[in-house]
């Protein structure tokens, strides 16, 4: 992908590009409409010669991975059928966690960005006619019925959801929890089978998308990190992660071009030993 070009599309609504309401918000003065700048973006850039293209990816990290996943489809369907279009969703696979206090936080979470944001009628209706709005925002359920070709790259001990909704409700009194989140290897016995523990979780919510569909690719390791394409020490670089002796770059490219069709879940931590290379935030 080194020859083509690139556009950053900042994300700003907080939605994921899923929202739409028309009247202001009356406190905060905010414009709830991710779901229009998002496609006033595709507009413009369709209109640059993004219609000419013949090969175009979308791609998104964390919150933006899951918006690319959420606007897949909907990317396919704005450029011409002679395109060759594919999505990749870079540490943008949350899903429903049981947090370590028994509770869902970011399904209350993604139950109040639907309802802050209007989303329901942006998210996928192939979703939602299924399951209600705010679990139609974990790709677990939104991703069953994508139709345009998908790559997830995550990690299965995603730094993310860890800390902000696996732990959430942990009173970290002591600090031992801080100590093994800032340095995994630091982690006591217990802590570790906790993190097992949402491996298992991560794991169970990705096999609802590891059907035989020859279109999707999967690069899952077991890395404490959050994002890995955006960073070339994780992207490619002589110590980048791998997993079955191949980059992330090497493992996107051969999936996208054809010429591999890339699905590896690493073993459990700390089977990876690529994993001290790969940045920890």
């Amino acid at each position: 992908f080194y020859n083509w070009n690139r556009v950053l599309v900042r994300y700003c609504d907080g939605s994921s590009y899923m929202g739409y309401v028309e009247a202001v918000d009356p406190n905060a003065k905010i414009f709830y409409r991710g779901a229009r700048v998002w496609r006033a973006v595709v507009d413009d850039l369709l209109a640059k010669g993004m219609k000419d293209a013949q090969n175009a990816v979308l791609s998104g990290g964390s919150a933006g991975g899951l918006g690319a996943i959420l606007q897949c489809d909907n990317f396919r369907a704005l450029l011409p059928s002679g395109v060759k279009v594919k999505c990749l969703s870079d540490a943008g696979f949350f899903i429903n966690t049981v947090a370590i206090s028994g509770t869902r936080p970011l399904q209350e979470i993604f139950a109040g960005v639907v309802a802050t944001h209007g989303s329901a009628t942006n998210l996928p209706e192939a979703c939602t006619s299924k399951f209600s709005p705010e679990l139609c925002m974990f790709p677990q359920y939104a991703a069953r019925d994508i139709q345009t070709p998908l790559f997830v790259l995550n990690s299965a001990y995603d730094y993310w959801q860890i800390i902000q909704v696996f732990l959430q409700g942990v009173f970290d009194t002591d600090g031992k929890w801080r100590n093994c989140i800032t340095g995994i290897t630091r982690c006591s016995d217990s802590q570790i089978q906790a993190l097992q523990g949402f491996n298992k979780q991560f794991l169970a919510g990705l096999s609802s998308i590891c059907d035989d569909n020859p279109t999707r690719g999967l690069f899952i390791n077991s890395c404490f990190c959050h994002c890995q394409s955006e960073a070339q020490q994780t992207w490619l670089s002589d110590d980048s992660s791998r997993l079955d002796n191949t980059t992330i770059a090497k493992a996107v490219g051969d999936w996208f071009y054809d010429r591999n069709p890339f699905r590896k879940i690493d073993f459990p931590y700390p089977c990876d030993k690529t994993c001290r290379r790969a940045a920890s935030v």
